[in-house]
């Protein structure tokens, strides 16, 4: 029913924000909310799930973030609150890259996404997107082995898990991946 939402950013919490239009204030979820400004008139576009019980509304600072999201809870398995943490993960393109070159291992990083729904989301939309899938793919091995490397070093798997998050997006050797996981965790 809605196409976009223009208005002031007057709340922000973990996963929402409120936008004032007019002196209404729609609560609209959205992937990060810390990409809008609070208190700056913005153009949020939308997406509305009316269900039995509840009528909610996703946002997207971006019309490519919405298309890709539409194009997601089409797929068997995935809601439209999945499919918002998917966005939360990081860059369209680099979700769109992976997608398209059948990085399974890279989709699985995803909290909440599993080897079963990855292979679901490369089934359904590998082919859907128009754009040119660049020369470089996602090196799950490289990043896989990085992992390794930091486990042997002693580090826990949460420390080593959010440090990884961060490098998700990045197309390094393990080399590459160890070095700046250890700046990271250097850092922390």
């Amino acid at each position: 029913m809605y196409s976009y939402i223009k208005g002031q950013i007057v709340d922000m919490s973990k996963d929402h924000i409120v936008v004032d239009n007019h002196g209404i204030g729609y609560l609209i979820y959205v992937s990060n909310p810390y990409q809008f400004k609070k208190g700056k008139e913005t153009l949020v576009y939308v997406y509305q799930q009316v269900k039995e019980d509840d009528i909610l509304l996703f946002g997207f600072l971006t019309k490519e973030e919405k298309e890709l999201f539409l194009k997601l809870i089409l797929v068997k398995g995935i809601g439209c609150k999945t499919a918002i943490g998917i966005l939360a993960t990081g860059d369209t393109d680099a979700i769109i890259q992976a997608i398209e070159s059948k990085n399974i291992a890279y989709l699985k990083r995803i909290p909440g996404i599993g080897p079963k729904a990855a292979q679901q989301i490369v089934l359904d939309l590998q082919g859907k997107f128009n754009v040119l899938v660049k020369d470089t793919v996602l090196t799950s091995v490289d990043f896989d082995e990085a992992i390794e490397v930091l486990q042997a070093l002693g580090y826990k798997k949460q420390e080593i898990d959010k440090v990884m998050n961060q490098l998700a997006n990045e197309n390094l050797d393990t080399n590459g991946y160890v070095k700046k996981a250890l700046s990271l965790l250097v850092k922390a």
